[in-house]
């Protein structure tokens, strides 16, 4: 199944990469990107390995989340023939914010 990073998702990711670089260093970083391509390729084989997203449960799209790490998951739901990848979320922000934030234009 094919994988699309909707735009949100997108920018929250490289903001994650570019805040890991300037802390951590580009070996960090690159781990941090294989990571993702990891949770990327485990959820085109498998769509429905990541848990419904109990934080978006109201939401008319059946939201799941797929924990890429300790700190970050992804938020995506699965659309005809492929997934859609709605945000890159770090965990510790506030739960909330997830709620406002992810596809509060849908």
């Amino acid at each position: 199944m094919r994988v699309i990073w909707l735009p949100q998702a997108k920018r929250q990711l490289r903001l994650t990469a570019g805040y890991i670089l300037r802390e951590f260093g580009q070996k960090a970083r690159n781990e941090f990107i294989q990571e993702v391509h990891r949770a990327n390729n485990l959820l085109a084989d498998n769509p429905n390995t990541g848990a419904v997203e109990t934080l978006l449960a109201d939401r008319a799209i059946e939201y799941r989340s797929y924990v890429v790490n300790h700190l970050n998951k992804i938020i995506y739901f699965i659309k005809d023939d492929h997934i859609e990848v709605a945000d890159f979320w770090n965990v510790r922000r506030e739960p909330k914010k997830l709620q406002e934030q992810t596809c509060a234009h849908w």
